[in-house]
């Protein structure tokens, strides 16, 4: 494993451990506001991070309550697996770059189960939220046991990433 690069980028970037896993930093929070059309509050029109996932770990299952597009920057390939709000179904993507035959960036709509793993050493993206992350935005499944269960029982395999 490319531990050199790993570390290389963890300290170069600034970046610390996420609780979903992986490190981050946040590079960008507009101090433009706008008003969902939900029940939150303002918030920042848009918030982006680094996002870097090691081998071997991932982005456990959460969602959160905006839009947010993922750019792969570099590294191996990451495997974003996404659940709509309302089915069972299981969507996954691999991002990366055009020349491996991937694509580089990808949408997760507001409210919409995720999870990621690298397909490699290590995959480095970059995340864009809008209306901006705030962390009561986000939400483990982890602290949701009923929800754990359906996923076991509709998409068998996918409980691992919890």
């Amino acid at each position: 494993m490319n531990t050199d690069r790993v570390d290389e980028l963890i300290q170069s970037l600034e970046l610390k451990a996420h609780p979903e896993g992986g490190y981050y930093s946040e590079t960008w929070r507009s101090p433009l506001r706008v008003a969902p059309s939900d029940d939150r509050g303002s918030r920042s029109a848009l918030t982006t991070i680094y996002f870097l996932l090691p081998a071997g770990a991932v982005s456990r299952w959460h969602r959160v309550r905006s839009d947010e597009i993922w750019i792969h920057i570099e590294g191996a390939a990451l495997e974003l697996l996404r659940i709509p709000p309302d089915e069972w179904r299981l969507d996954r993507v691999t991002l990366g770059t055009l020349a491996e035959g991937h694509i580089p960036v990808e949408c997760v709509p507001a409210n919409w189960w995720q999870a990621a793993r690298s397909t490699g050493e290590y995959s480095l993206v970059s995340c864009a939220v809008g209306p901006g992350f705030e962390f009561g935005d986000f939400e483990m499944m982890s602290e949701k046991p009923g929800i754990i269960d359906e996923l076991r029982r509709e998409i068998p395999g996918c409980e691992s990433l919890v």
